[in-house]
């Protein structure tokens, strides 16, 4: 007997290998193998009696992961779908999607071991915090760690003292703590709920198009997809956790999955379904997102597999975890880029997840105050259901007036701004702390400033590996490069004349919050991005710090931009959001429009008058006025009309070739044969062909970047062509390496 194993390399082709044992001759097996030099593992996909590969060449398998179940043939054909649309082999999609200790054969007999955890007895939990010194900073912590969790792992408990052991044996011979061995199938997920004992938590009433679209989402018969279009505030959550208890009540051992966009959105997402849910018997949440501990993630991963996380919360990447029972994927903020994984499988998770829904025959809820553009247009064609809530949930909340401050009008009237911040936007933020109530600053550019030149000879600062600027960063005293990390100290001087007087241009986060600290005497700024936020576990602590009113003004990007519940924020201010409306990108007014309405809807949501003022030099551009209405459905029509005439998705279909050499010269010349190339594919008659172009930055660790742009009106010719397309591209040379992207957001 013969198995056929997909293995994460290159090459689309699954490999053969002698089957010595019964267990490993199981589609969806976990299996390690001789593959050159190496042992790997890979996954069984196939099954068969006779191989083409000569029998001397043959090697057997030689490693079974045994106690991991087999995943499901719906998995496996999930993958292999994903496989053949973004055009990859079937193992560089499985593979990656296992978390990194299954794909390790070495772990296989630590991670599936007997584990020993710890409890606290009645007994335990009345005795021991006073049975403890004072200055036990340690000791107290791991005590703290046992009362506020069911049980904690050994691994886990040494991790918070290094004579953890030691301690929980001596709270165990005084009868405080339980030990108990439990073999790796009955382990419980990583956030196992309590049990029916919990008290039953008080559900808000629900307004009428809440209820209808509870209803719809319950009443769904097979595959459904249904395109949940809410203003912010309008309550889409509890729409997701009514829909979910419904499902979940009717089909005991039934799944759900939920995506958001952002692992910094899954804390407050998980603590609203934990309240939730918390009553129900045997019920279990799991997250799964690329923050987690390898052996987090191995744990969560494997309660989905098994069927007893009954809740699977993540990011893009839970899409492909394996849930055999799954019943119903809600994907919050359907509209994020963030989907779009933009590295070796370059795959969309709303995508995915509507294909894993139609397989399945389940429901799908696509949710989001400003739907893509593609979803809307399915809407609009019938395929996708529209349920729509207009009003926020609260009962005297109300969408927040939008307000325009007119950048060059200031100027000509000879008002004074502030460092980019305007005189209007300087005076309503006072006006707020005053009343005790909490400002957002929005601005979608981290660091001190974009650039730092010299007025003299006018010089600014580049990267040296990249064709791009370094970007200054005050607090750290270094100017670091957003594309490849490179970092250094800030020059005293210019490097070209000498010249002493060289200033920031530009303005960032960090530089808004240390003019807003002296512009608005007396008001606490935090200021949270990617940099302030890189330590595990610094963004759910510095969110918390604004939810508990410890903040008068936040400052921040795209990250506090979305799906945030901000009680006390009465207003909101937008800087530099001009700078989307000229982009050689299509999509740049879609994106800049979601981000506005987004960061809007932060304002005014539990009953406080709510206002947004947007300072621009362009008052007049019709986005803003469509923001000023809040009205996306006439934003989408305009837009949607405009991509039509111009022939652009989702009017038509995609894919990008992308090609990296060490002169910009190699990767053009590669992209030009690959053009030329398709005159061999009859397909490709019905594609249209653009020139090869460099990317926006060109070059990027010393490596040049290229792409050349393919589209068709026929998805399915499209995809023909890339099928007939890939084999010839792997016979040309002269680049270090190329992908090709479909659907591709980046143009």
């Amino acid at each position: 007997m013969f198995v056929r194993v997909a293995l994460d390399h290159p090459l689309p082709t699954l490999f053969d290998y002698r089957c010595d044992t019964p267990e490993a001759a199981v589609p969806g097996t976990l299996v390690s193998v001789p593959f050159g030099k190496r042992h790997v593992v890979g996954l069984v996909c196939e099954v068969a009696t006779q191989s083409e590969v000569p029998a001397e060449r043959l090697r057997a398998v030689s490693g079974v992961c045994t106690a991991c179940p087999p995943v499901s043939t719906q998995w496996l054909g999930l993958a292999a779908f994903a496989a053949d649309y973004y055009q990859r082999g079937l193992g560089e999609v499985a593979l990656p999607a296992l978390p990194q200790a299954l794909r390790d054969a070495s772990r296989w007999s630590r991670l599936f071991a007997p584990q020993e955890r710890y409890r606290l007895t009645p007994e335990g939990r009345a005795a021991l915090p006073d049975a403890l010194p004072v200055r036990a900073t340690a000791l107290r912590k791991l005590a703290q760690a046992l009362a506020e969790s069911d049980f904690l792992l050994a691994a886990d408990a040494r991790a918070l003292h290094p004579k953890a052991l030691a301690a929980l044996d001596t709270w165990q011979a005084a009868g405080w703590v339980a030990l108990d061995v439990i073999e790796a199938a009955a382990m419980p997920a990583a956030t196992t709920l309590p049990g029916a004992d919990a008290p039953a938590p008080t559900l808000p009433t629900l307004t009428d198009e809440q209820a209808n679209a509870v209803e719809a989402i319950r009443d769904a018969d097979g595959f459904a997809p249904f395109l949940l279009h809410g203003v912010t505030g309008s309550g889409k959550t509890e729409v997701y956790l009514r829909a979910l208890a419904e499902i979940l009540a009717a089909k005991p051992d039934a799944q759900a999955l939920v995506l958001v966009p952002e692992i910094n959105l899954t804390p407050q997402f998980e603590a609203a379904f934990r309240a939730r849910f918390a009553a129900l018997d045997d019920t279990a949440i799991v997250t799964l997102h690329s923050g987690l501990a390898e052996g987090e993630r191995a744990r969560n991963w494997f309660a989905a597999h098994t069927g007893r996380a009954r809740i699977v919360l993540g990011t893009r990447l839970a899409v492909l975890a394996s849930l055999p029972q799954l019943a119903i994927i809600v994907v919050d903020e359907e509209h994020d880029p963030a989907y779009k994984q933009q590295e070796g499988l370059r795959y969309s998770a709303r995508d995915l997840a509507i294909y894993r829904a139609k397989q399945l025959g389940v429901p799908v809820v696509l949710g989001s105050a400003t739907p893509s553009l593609e979803s809307w247009w399915q809407a609009d064609q019938g395929r996708y259901k529209r349920l729509t809530l207009s009003r926020r949930a609260v009962a005297d909340a109300v969408l927040p007036t939008v307000r325009l401050i007119d950048l060059e009008d200031e100027r000509r009237r000879g008002r004074a701004s502030v460092e980019g911040l305007s005189g209007p936007l300087i005076a309503a933020l006072k006006m707020r702390l005053e009343r005790g109530e909490q400002s957002l600053v929005f601005l979608n550019r981290r660091g001190y400033a974009p650039q730092l030149a010299c007025d003299a000879c006018g010089w600014v600062a580049g990267c040296p590996r990249c064709s791009a600027y370094v970007v200054l960063h005050k607090p750290e005293r270094a100017l670091r490069c957003h594309h490849c990390g490179w970092e250094s100290r800030i020059p005293r001087s210019c490097p070209e004349c000498g010249n002493v007087d060289i200033a920031p241009m530009g303005r960032g986060t960090q530089r808004v919050e240390e003019t807003l600290a002296s512009a608005v005497p007396g008001a606490r700024v935090l200021r949270i991005d990617a940099d302030s936020t890189r330590r595990k576990g610094s963004a759910q602590a510095l969110f918390s710090d604004v939810h508990a009113g410890e903040v008068d003004i936040l400052v921040g990007t795209q990250m506090i931009a979305k799906g945030h519940d901000f009680q006390r924020v009465s207003l909101v201010g937008v800087l530099n959001a001009d700078t989307a409306l000229f982009s050689h990108d299509f999509r740049a007014s879609e994106r800049l429009f979601a981000q506005l309405m987004q960061v809007s809807g932060r304002a005014g949501r539990a009953g406080l008058p709510g206002e947004v003022l947007v300072q621009t030099r362009y008052p007049r551009h019709a986005l803003y006025h469509a923001l000023g209405r809040h009205d996306y459905v006439g934003f989408a029509n305009a837009t949607l009309a405009e991509r039509r005439d111009a022939h652009l998705p989702p009017f038509v279909y995609q894919a990008m070739l992308r090609a990296e050499g060490r002169t910009l010269e190699a990767a053009l010349a590669f992209l030009q044969q690959a053009a030329a190339e398709l005159v061999h594919i009859p397909a490709a008659e019905r594609v249209t062909v653009y020139d090869a172009v460099p990317l926006t930055i060109v070059k990027v660790m010393h490596v040049h970047r290229a792409q050349l742009l393919i589209e068709s009106a026929s998805r399915a010719a499209l995809q023909a062509t890339l099928r007939a397309w890939q084999p010839l591209l792997r016979g040309l040379k002269g680049v270090l390496r190329w992908n090709l992207e479909v659907d591709p957001l980046d143009i």
